[in-house]
């Protein structure tokens, strides 16, 4: 029983220094002295019988054994983790750090008050929410959770369904009272519309009402890659663009925008929670479960796809890629 403890000991060190890529990183992070530290792997390695790291003064890499090593040992680290967590439970409240990211567009749609609300619940948690643009990698990067709109190219990520968000047309009521017809998705081909340079074919768009798809071609001098900005060219009374349904609700009720062919769509995409294991602990577990309360609800989501999600049409919206994932709920 000590053999496989003492095994277990050098694994989570192991997992350390492969996410911090440096002992001096993992040392600080477990409080183990850096030489005890590069003596314990050395003997991990000896005990096993193959070099896990290419060592360097300026970084730590994982060998090819090191990577594959590490793909079975973060799961077996997570686990007694997780079982020492939930034994825990029981007589305490879940503490700690959450490192959470999540795109700006995400955060303003959804995040304030569930992390309110979270926050509040459970005050012996630190949650720390990283909004920069691009992609994370949540594994070196030490982030507990990602949240995302639109599939993800990272098959190797655990993905949890919280709704699914449309993307729609919309455009000011000065813009459409200039009386250009309207009427089927073949005449926005007579309109000024926002364009997205991050579109495959940015000047053909392709619409659905969940049974027909129908491409047009498209025109307009502007072409943006950011959806806030596309959202306050068209209060402006620029010309049509594409907004995710929940980003342009305040303008339709405040009457600054209206919807344009209700019943098409551009796209139907998931919103995503991704992890790195389905093991996780408590701190991020109730998280999660707030989200898929309190998103879910809002997107009118009972776990299937109302209509299906339209299929890959060379788009490749900010922030909502369409690269296909299995579906890993």
């Amino acid at each position: 029983m000590e053999f496989v403890l003492d095994y277990l000991r050098e694994m989570a060190l192991f997992v350390e220094v492969a996410k911090a890529k440096s002992f001096r990183r993992a040392s600080d992070a477990t409080g183990v002295p850096g030489s005890t530290l590069s003596r314990r792997i050395s003997n991990l390695e000896h005990a096993i019988g193959a070099l896990l790291f290419n060592r360097s003064t300026r970084v730590v890499e994982l060998t090819e054994a090191g990577r594959i090593y590490f793909s079975r040992c973060v799961e077996i680290v997570d686990a007694a983790r997780l079982a020492h967590e939930q034994l825990g439970e029981l007589i305490e409240t879940p503490r700690g750090r959450v490192r959470l990211s999540a795109t700006a567009e995400f955060a303003r749609l959804f995040l304030g008050p569930i992390i309110d609300s979270y926050s509040r619940r459970y005050p012996n948690v630190v949650v720390e929410i990283d909004l920069s643009p691009g992609r994370v990698d949540l594994v070196n990067q030490n982030f507990d959770l990602a949240l995302r709109i639109g599939e993800q190219p990272d098959s190797a990520l655990i993905a949890r369904r919280l709704g699914l968000i449309r993307t729609a047309l919309y455009a000011a009521p000065a813009y459409l009272s200039r009386g250009v017809p309207l009427d089927t998705p073949e005449d926005l081909s007579g309109h000024i519309v926002v364009r997205n340079p991050n579109v495959a074919n940015d000047d053909q768009w392709t619409l659905s009402n969940g049974v027909n798809y129908v491409q047009v071609a498209v025109r307009g001098p502007v072409l943006v890659n950011n959806f806030g900005f596309m959202r306050q060219l068209a209060v402006l009374g620029h010309g049509i663009a594409m907004l995710h349904e929940p980003m342009a609700a305040a303008d339709v009720r405040a009457g600054r925008l209206q919807r344009v062919l209700p019943g098409w769509w551009l796209r139907e995409v998931p919103v995503l929670a991704l992890t790195v294991s389905r093991l996780m602990p408590a701190k991020t577990r109730l998280l999660i479960d707030m989200l898929v309360a309190q998103i879910g609800p809002r997107l009118n989501f009972d776990g299937q796809p109302a209509h299906p999600i339209i299929p890959p049409m060379g788009h490749a919206f900010p922030e909502s890629p369409i690269i296909p994932m299995p579906d890993q709920r």
